[in-house]
C-alpha cells in the first residue's frame, strides 16, 4: 500500500487499526453462529434404575419425522420378547428420515421388522427430532394398523426436569422458586408415571395436558442448579393406610388470588391439594395474565367442541344456555366449578367449569380460567371479569416467584402451596 504521510489511501492508521479489528469481530460473529450449539454437557443418570425413566410422548401418530444424531449410535430392533442389537454407527449429524413402508419402520431407508425400534446415541446421549434436541433414548412405536408410529423419549429424571423447569417458569426467576418448580414437577411426573404409565406405552406427554418438556433448549445453568440442589426430592402426604407417598403435585401459572380444591376441579382428593389465599402473584403476573380481557366464543362452535368431546351431549341437541351450578367464592370474586349445560331438546347435563374451559378453548389461552362470568350474548358465549390463568390447584407459580422475593425459603413455598405435605429424597445415584 502506498503510504502518504502517516495515511493509507487517506485513511490514518488508527482508523485502518479500527476497521480492522470490527471486520474480525463480524468474522468471529459469523463464523461462530454459524456452529452448532455445544452441548458441554453430558446426560447424567444413564444408569439409574428402570422405575426412576420417564417416557415422554414426543410425537403421536406420525407417518414420518427427521432424526439427527451428534455421535454414534445403536439402534435395536425389539421382536417378540427379545432385543436384538441391530447396527452401530452411521452417517454422524447427518439428517436422516424415519418413516412407514410397507407397514414397517424404516430409518434412512432400512426396514426394521418389529413394531419397536429403539436408537440409543452414544455420550453424551443426545438426538435430534425434527429440529429439537433431547436427552437420553428415542424409541419408535408402529400403531397397530402399521401406517403410523409414536416416537417416544426414555429419558432419566433429572435429565427430563432439565427440559422441563426452564419451560415452566422462567430461568431468571428467583432460585428459590425454580427449586419449588423442580420439586413439584420431579413429584408430579413420578406420581402420573406411577398412576398411568403401566396402561400406555408412554407415561407423560411433552405439553400442557401434563407439564411442558421442552428438551436440551429448555435448559440454563440456573435451572440445572436447582435441580441439582433438589436431587431425587419429592414431595408426600399421609394417604389411606397411614402411609407416606407421593401424590399429584398440580401447579399454574397465576391462581388469581386464591387456590381451589383439587376435588372441585380434577376430582381427586389429597390432603395438600385444598384452596389457600394467595397474595402473592398479583405484583409478579403479567397484567393481562391477573386479569384477562373478555372472550367470546361463537355458540356453535362451543356446540360442535361440546359435542365432540362428549357423545353423550348429542342427545340433548344444540347447546342454548350455560349456566354456573357451583362456585368457590373469595369475597370479591368466585371461581366456577360446574356448570349446567342446557340443550335444544330440553335435556341438562353437568360438567365441570374446568373442563368446559379446555374444551371451548384447549389452548387456555384466550379462556384462561374459570374465575369468569358466563354471558349469553346474540349468537355468542362471552366470559368476562376474567382473573388468574390456569387451572388454579396447588402451586401459584407467579405466587411461588412472589414469595422467594419476600425471602421465603423452597420449604416455605412448598409447605404454603401443599399444606401437610414433606419433602423426602427417593434416590441419591449421584
Amino acid at each position: 500500500m502506498r503510504l502518504v504521510r502517516g495515511r493509507v489511501f487517506g485513511v490514518s492508521r488508527a482508523e485502518l487499526l479500527r476497521w480492522a479489528a470490527g471486520v474480525f469481530f463480524l468474522w468471529v460473529i459469523v463464523v461462530g453462529g454459524c456452529r452448532e450449539r455445544e452441548l458441554a454437557r453430558t446426560t447424567p443418570q444413564m444408569g439409574i434404575k428402570p422405575e426412576f425413566w420417564v417416557r415422554v410422548l414426543l410425537l403421536d401418530d406420525v407417518k414420518t419425522c427427521v432424526l439427527k444424531v451428534s455421535s454414534s449410535l445403536a439402534i435395536l430392533d425389539v421382536e417378540a420378547n427379545r432385543t436384538v442389537p441391530m447396527y452401530r454407527g452411521g452417517q454422524v449429524g447427518v439428517p436422516t428420515a424415519v418413516e412407514i413402508s410397507a407397514g414397517k419402520i424404516t430409518i434412512g431407508g432400512r426396514i426394521f421388522s418389529g413394531g419397536e425400534v429403539i436408537i440409543w446415541p452414544d455420550a453424551p446421549h443426545i438426538f435430534n427430532v425434527n429440529g429439537d434436541d433431547y436427552r437420553g433414548k428415542l424409541k419408535l412405536i408402529l400403531n397397530s394398523d402399521g401406517s403410523s408410529f409414536d416416537a417416544v423419549n426414555l429419558v432419566p429424571v433429572e435429565p427430563y426436569l432439565a427440559g422441563v423447569v426452564g419451560a415452566e417458569m422462567p430461568d431468571y426467576w428467583e432460585p428459590s422458586a425454580l427449586r419449588a418448580q423442580a420439586i413439584a414437577a420431579r413429584t408430579y411426573c413420578l406420581y402420573i408415571k406411577k398412576r398411568f404409565g403401566s396402561k400406555r406405552g408412554w407415561d407423560v406427554k411433552r405439553t400442557a395436558a401434563n407439564q411442558v418438556y421442552l428438551g436440551v433448549k429448555a435448559e440454563s445453568a440456573q435451572t440445572w442448579k436447582a435441580i441439582n440442589q433438589t436431587h431425587g426430592e419429592v414431595l408426600v402426604c399421609r394417604q389411606s393406610g397411614g402411609t407416606e407417598e407421593i401424590f399429584p403435585t398440580y401447579y399454574s401459572s397465576t391462581c388469581g388470588g386464591h387456590t381451589e380444591d383439587s376435588k372441585h376441579v380434577f376430582g381427586d382428593s389429597f390432603e395438600p391439594l385444598v384452596g389457600v389465599r394467595c397474595p402473592y402473584c398479583r405484583d409478579v403476573a403479567k397484567p393481562s395474565f391477573f386479569f384477562w380481557p373478555t372472550a367470546q366464543f361463537d355458540k356453535t362452535e362451543v356446540t360442535g367442541r361440546l359435542l365432540e368431546k362428549y357423545p353423550k351431549l348429542k342427545a340433548s341437541g344444540e347447546i342454548t344456555n350455560i349456566t354456573s351450578v357451583k362456585q368457590s367464592s373469595y369475597g370479591d370474586f368466585s371461581r366456577l366449578t360446574l356448570v349446567k349445560l342446557v340443550g335444544s331438546a330440553g335435556k341438562s347435563n353437568f360438567l365441570r367449569a374446568e373442563d368446559l374451559r379446555l374444551t371451548i378453548d384447549p389452548s387456555g389461552n384466550r379462556l384462561k380460567s374459570t374465575i369468569c362470568q358466563i354471558i349469553n350474548i346474540d349468537d355468542k358465549w362471552a366470559f368476562l371479569a376474567g382473573r388468574g390463568y390456569g387451572h388454579g390447584v396447588g402451586m401459584c407459580q407467579c405466587g411461588a416467584q412472589g414469595m422467594a422475593r419476600k425471602g421465603k425459603t423452597t420449604n416455605e413455598i412448598l409447605s404454603y402451596y401443599y399444606p401437610g405435605s414433606k419433602i423426602i429424597r427417593v434416590y441419591r445415584d449421584e
